[in-house]
């Protein structure tokens, strides 16, 4: 295994020496060979979905083959304004000349997949490795091995092994790749195993794309349509069993409001899955037995409002809601599962206390008709993204650029910013050979003698 990945970087990166990656008519075939693949392949993709998370076809194809062909679309759409190079202002100092960026592309990029979303956080960067005219090798996640072995199909039909390639295998894989050369990094997954690909990274002075987590505060306070609120939040938090980097994490709310919320949850929890959530063709299952015990165990001491049914056999956890406070234990990590822990607040300042309490969220949900809180929220904290009156809905934006802050993920990625991060940004001068007289006495000594001339020019023309 070993020797055949080495073989495959290095026939990368041959093949990206040649330059064949970098013509516009090579990088849009490309895209459009991807998005045919996909489509091709929407029903394979949902039964792999369905195998490893029990995702519904309505799921799969919302928050994963949808999306990924709204991205290919725009990339493709997109491209060539993309590759075109920019032109910038040149100091006065700097006359007679002009500066532009050009972006070409890094080389040779690793794309490492989660196996909570495996297609839409695989693809998603691919199109802006792909635009940016890079060779690429791609690790999905093992835990989710049907979408794997998915993966690997779609990319092997429609690419040569020189252009982009899957290598599939267990953790060991992945620390033999990392031990690797590469011109950039992006992965997606936990906080604890981001540090581990950083760590790696830094060995070769590689950049980095880190999509991490961290526990996204959802904060419900003031004037509130509270019915709205409830059936937005059920929708976040529960989608995809609550295996969601963006889903809310947890609940800040007022003392006045919180029964009210709480009923309101119920009730539309029962109205999208049931009274039985178990046999609900919308309502997924936990990856695998071990974040199932994991996430048994955050909420074993909690008082369970609601829910709480679990079996293993089935990979099953109820829709769950449960009282917490700042050191229940549900509140040590980001839970990454279907739980829910209400904590009552007295005062507006104790929600910004509490969410700057802990690591950085990816993301921070305020449901509030008050706009001065809005601003307080956007000013007092600090994460990756926030959403008024909503959650998880800013993922779904091609234009907005996603990623963390801090713990919760470095760097950004989606439409023209996935493709910013696979390039370099090369500055470009170029300077005319005439009218040398104009600034030689403020450039080359001896005739350099007047300091308060420059200072008089950059001011006036800096």
């Amino acid at each position: 295994m070993e020797d055949e990945i080495l073989q495959i970087i290095e026939k990368q990166k041959k093949f990206f020496d040649s330059k064949q990656t970098y013509p516009y008519e090579v990088r849009l075939k490309k895209l459009k060979n991807l998005k045919e693949a996909v489509v091709r392949n929407e029903t394979l993709i949902g039964e792999a979905l369905n195998e490893d998370l029990k995702k519904s076809p309505y799921q799969s194809y919302l928050a994963e083959t949808g999306y990924i062909i709204h991205e290919i679309t725009k990339g493709i759409k997109r491209l060539k304004k993309w590759m075109r190079p920019v032109r910038i202002s040149t100091p006065i100092m700097l006359f007679p000349s002009v500066s532009s960026i050009v972006s070409e592309p890094v080389g040779q990029v690793l794309i490492i997949g989660p196996w909570n979303y495996p297609f839409h956080l695989i693809f998603i960067p691919l199109v802006g490795a792909i635009a940016a005219g890079n060779t690429v090798i791609v690790k999905p996640s093992e835990v989710s091995s049907r979408s794997a072995e998915v993966i690997k199909k779609i990319i092997e039909e429609t690419f040569k092994i020189e252009e982009i390639a899957v290598i599939n295998g267990g953790v060991e894989v992945t620390q033999f790749i990392l031990e690797q050369k590469f011109n950039h990094i992006f992965f997606t997954g936990s906080t604890s195993v981001g540090k581990i690909v950083a760590a790696k990274a830094a060995k070769f002075l590689t950049p980095v794309t880190l999509e991490l987590g961290g526990k996204c505060p959802c904060v419900i306070f003031g004037e509130n349509d509270i019915d709205l609120t409830a059936k937005r939040i059920v929708w976040g938090k529960y989608l995809n069993t609550g295996q969601t980097c963006v889903a809310p994490d947890y609940i800040l709310v007022e003392k006045n409001i919180k029964k009210k919320l709480i009923g309101k949850i119920i009730h539309y929890i029962e109205e999208f899955y049931g009274k039985d959530p178990a046999v609900s063709e919308f309502y997924g299952k936990i990856i695998n037995k071990r974040n199932f015990q994991r996430i048994m165990n955050l909420f074993s001491e909690e008082e369970i409002l609601y829910g709480g049914k679990s079996n293993e056999d089935a990979l099953y956890i109820s829709p769950t809601i449960v009282e917490a406070n700042t050191s229940s234990k549900v509140m040590s990590e980001e839970i990454f599962g279907p739980i829910l822990p209400i904590l009552e607040v007295e005062s507006f300042e104790d929600c910004i206390s509490i969410i700057n309490s802990l690591p950085k969220p990816l993301a921070v949900y305020l449901f509030s008709k008050n706009s001065h809180l809005r601003q307080r929220i956007q000013s007092d904290t600090q994460s990756g993204s926030i959403c008024f009156n909503d959650n998880a809905i800013q993922l779904a934006s091609s234009d907005l650029p996603f990623g963390g802050f801090g713990e919760s993920g470095v760097n950004r990625y989606h439409g023209r910013t996935s493709f910013d991060t696979f390039s370099n940004k090369k500055s470009i001068v170029r300077r005319f050979q005439l009218l040398d007289w104009v600034n030689a006495p403020f450039r080359y000594a001896p005739d350099f003698k007047n300091l308060s001339i420059v200072r008089w020019v950059w001011k006036l023309f800096g």
